[in-house]
């Protein structure tokens, strides 16, 4: 079967590159990575009056940040009481900064004139099942209780916004939203560059260690000697000589989008809402300022089940949509997605001012952005009681390579056997 592109690349207004580093430069602050993390953190930190450079092994939103399902969520895939339970102690202060962080990003979009086709109508959990309904239920009772305004659709509801009768119910977050993720985070690049950042890509840091007082990030062509560190790699981590990020899972999840539809989809999603479902192995659903339908589930473009996962994705698109009949896809992509094993993102210490974040667990987005921000006013401040997150000095999952292995496995029997609705 004949590759397919990444839609977000084909599709992307904002346009960025910036040339590889070459010899020794010295910085306040020094990023390494080019997703949603590192170029809201060489943003603010830009803004806030540091001199930083930031480097990226490839191009700017070239891993997770730009294969991306683009839905700006508010707070986690872990529930509410589950996060009180796991870090009781900061869970509060945790919770209300996640459930700002859309707003943070539709913020940052408006400010810096972000071409990344914002909407911010909301997204709908959708229930596949009376078990889906029981799931969503009951994480609008937490939800509400912290004054989220979220709201719990019944059937009828449901198929109203969405355009389609296939689900038994919806949880609708109003703090949501949806962005076209590989514009947004070029336009985060392009606006770090505007307050004074140095970006570079087709830079690898190869080497990282602390000398003296001040970090040294080791490149092929040269060297950065920075006061401060960030590593902002996540699931696209590549090993170098010296402290990385910890072995978590890495989870595939593709995306398969149509041509741009009119009429024969006029009723599907009107709203623009982003949704994904109660599954075990999760579909999303979405559409693009074009038109497109983007439908999306765990699996890999780039492994031995590509051609199983995408035809389930054509099945379950005509399941979904009988009226779109055998509407071919124009593109198919997959992204890794580092999850920890409770899904809460961590910040490991590195050293003196020297931090990694990783662990979104599929929430890049939002999350992504605000402690990219955090990090950057940690060093910029020397000072942490404003992380999101108490730093960790070491982390560790067990089994990660298993059981990466057995999601892909999972998701390539399910789609295997059929649509699943």
């Amino acid at each position: 079967m004949t590759p397919m592109a990444n839609l977000w690349t084909d599709s992307a207004e904002e346009r960025f590159d910036a040339p590889p580093l070459d010899g020794q430069v010295e910085a306040d602050l020094c990023v390494i990575g080019g997703g949603f993390t590192g170029c809201s953190a060489a943003l603010h930190a830009a803004a806030a009056g540091a001199h930083v450079v930031l480097i990226e092994a490839e191009t700017v939103g070239h891993g997770g940040s730009g294969r991306n399902v683009g839905l700006v969520n508010a707070g986690l895939w872990t529930p509410p009481e589950t996060i009180a339970k796991l870090m009781p102690d900061q869970a509060t202060g945790f919770s209300a900064r996640l459930a700002a962080a859309p707003a943070l990003v539709f913020d940052l979009i408006e400010s810096h004139q972000i071409a990344c086709e914002p909407v911010r109508n909301g997204t709908l959990h959708l229930a596949h099942s009376e078990a889906g309904l029981r799931d969503i239920a009951d994480r609008h009772r937490q939800l509400s209780a912290q004054g989220a305004p979220v709201r719990l659709l019944n059937a009828d509801e449901t198929a109203a916004r969405l355009g389609i009768r296939a689900y038994h119910g919806a949880l609708h977050d109003a703090r949501a939203g949806t962005v076209q993720p590989l514009a947004y985070a070029r336009g985060l690049a392009r606006a770090a560059v505007a307050a004074g950042a140095k970006l570079h890509e087709h830079t690898p840091a190869t080497g990282l260690a602390r000398d003296g007082d001040s970090w040294r990030v080791r490149v092929a062509g040269g060297e950065v000697r920075a006061a401060a560190v960030i590593l902002a790699t996540n699931a696209y981590h590549r090993d170098l000589d010296g402290p990385g990020v910890p072995p978590v899972t890495g989870v595939n999840f593709f995306q398969a989008a149509t041509a741009p539809l009119g009429a024969e989809a006029a009723n599907l999603l009107q709203g623009g809402e982003g949704c994904w479902d109660t599954g075990m192995v999760m579909t999303s659903l979405r559409r693009d300022r074009a038109g497109r339908v983007i439908l999306g589930a765990f699996g890999s473009m780039e492994m031995a089940g590509r051609d199983i996962h995408l035809g389930w994705a054509r099945r379950k698109l005509r399941a979904l949509v009988p009226d779109l009949g055998e509407m071919p896809f124009t593109h198919a992509w997959s992204g890794r997605i580092a999850m920890t094993g409770d899904h809460l993102p961590r910040i490991l210490r590195l050293g003196p001012s020297g931090y990694a974040a990783f662990g979104y667990s599929g929430r890049g987005i939002a999350p992504g952005t605000l402690f990219g921000k955090a990090l950057a006013e940690a060093v910029v401040q020397d000072r942490e009681d404003g992380l999101p997150v108490r730093p960790v000095e070491a982390h560790r999952d067990r089994f990660t390579a298993l059981r990466g292995a057995w999601i892909e496995t999972g998701a390539t029997l399910v789609h295997a056997a059929g649509a699943r609705l």
